[in-house]
């Protein structure tokens, strides 16, 4: 595994990346095309969690250690965790011939409701609409779920919606949210054999 920002190839779609700051130090192994094994430590038990239902439900391997500032807070750590992770999709990705590229998913988790929807479109954006009914949850503040999907798009260079769509308990409201980013990253990353290795844009490119 490399320092840095660097990147070591394991097999087409596997990846490893590290991003160290003065403020985080993450590491991460993802395997697009694996079983959803997962080994996860943040410091952040509920961001441990979340990211257990990306891997988990979107049946990638992940593998990923992070170490921050947490005696600040937990901005940092959840902000460069989720950089760190778009990196590693953006990489395993490579020039993204043959993938479906877009795809959405909507997630029940009992009373609550979650919509994800993105374009792995080479085009960083994200949009994000939820409420919540109180200022943290799991002892993270509900404004940096926001930051956490507007950070993981900006680097795996994604078109990303999220939406809550409803629901009363914010523990369910996030777990819905990245249950369903999982679902929708395992169905846009897919690749798809009817595409013959061709880039899915009408252009022939993604930028």
């Amino acid at each position: 595994m490399q320092g840095g920002s660097g990147e070591t190839v394991y097999s087409s779609r596997e990846v490893a990346v590290e991003r160290n700051t003065g403020e985080t130090q993450v590491k991460v192994r993802l395997n697009l095309d694996g079983s959803g094994v997962c080994q996860i430590q943040t410091g952040l038990g509920f961001l441990d969690h979340m990211l257990e239902q990306v891997a988990v439900h979107g049946l990638f391997d992940l593998w990923l250690q992070a170490s921050g500032d947490l005696h600040i807070d937990p901005h940092h750590t959840v902000e460069d965790v989720a950089l760190t992770l778009g990196m590693a999709f953006q990489q395993a990705m490579g020039d993204r011939k043959g993938i479906v590229r877009m795809a959405s998913f909507t997630v029940p988790m009992d009373e609550s409701l979650a919509m994800v929807a993105l374009d792995f479109s080479g085009r960083p954006f994200c949009v994000f609409d939820a409420l919540w009914n109180a200022p943290e949850v799991g002892g993270i503040p509900v404004t940096l779920m926001e930051h956490f999907f507007q950070s993981f798009a900006q680097t795996a260079r994604c078109t990303l919606h999220a939406r809550v769509l409803y629901g009363r308990d914010d523990h369910h409201r996030a777990e819905a949210l990245f249950k369903a980013l999982g679902r929708a990253l395992a169905q846009a990353a897919q690749v798809d054999a009817r595409r013959q290795g061709k880039v899915p844009s009408s252009k022939g490119v993604l930028v």
